[in-house]
């Protein structure tokens, strides 16, 4: 039979354990969302599907009148939280420049990534009014420039409620020059004959190394 001084020995050799699985728990939770902090940009402006539902949702992602509000962000967030936790980190490595190549029909809005294969779901994506000269606005907290930005729309016609993005339904608008690094990088980009919800597609090639990064904005023209 344990005496009181054996017993509360034990029970005070538990309590540390106790604690340590608890921290272990909680590192394990915190860690997938970390990658926020390490990644790098996204265009805000006209704002990204992963994250214009960050902004509209990511501090009441667990409100369920989402659902009714915005159920292309609700099914998004269902998919992969992730998706819009880490807006920043949609690159891709070593493609060389072959983004049609190497990039399937219908996965242009996800770069291509499985783990954000919700944001290539068609459906009713809340969308940005801009007219036909827009300024596109890259955010980058890591400051890597650019060699250059393509920037396409979607061909008058196509329908992004409907149908998933392919390059065919793309026009090319679009190809800058080197931009230096910088956490903003905003340019001009001039169109004509674009009305209702349109995709605006941006591949950004990094400067640091070859990344590629490439989003959908929904739009509206004017």
């Amino acid at each position: 039979m344990s005496s009181p001084t054996t017993g509360s020995s034990r029970s005070a050799a538990r309590h540390p354990l106790r604690a340590l699985v608890l921290l272990l728990t909680l590192v394990a939770v915190v860690l997938p969302w970390s990658g926020v902090a390490q990644a790098h940009g996204t265009i805000v402006g006209p704002a990204t599907r992963q994250y214009q539902c960050w902004q509209a949702w990511g501090s009441n992602h667990t409100n369920p009148a989402m659902q009714q509000q915005d159920p292309m962000c609700y099914q998004a967030f269902q998919a992969n939280p992730d998706t819009m936790w880490n807006w920043m980190s949609a690159l891709r490595d070593g493609l060389g420049g072959q983004f049609q190549a190497r990039t399937p029909d219908g996965q242009l809005c996800s770069n291509g990534l499985s783990r954000n294969s919700s944001l290539d779901t068609p459906g009713a994506w809340k969308t940005t009014p801009i007219s036909n000269n827009f300024t596109v606005h890259l955010y980058d907290q890591a400051s890597h420039g650019a060699d250059y930005f393509r920037v396409y729309v979607s061909k008058q016609g196509f329908n992004p409620a409907t149908q998933r993005l392919g390059w065919g339904n793309l026009d090319f608008i679009t190809q800058t020059g080197r931009y230096a690094p910088a956490q903003d990088i905003r340019f001009n980009v001039s169109t004509s004959g674009y009305t209702g919800h349109h995709i605006v597609f941006v591949i950004w090639q990094a400067s640091h190394l070859d990344q590629a990064y490439m989003w959908c904005s929904d739009v509206t023209f004017s």
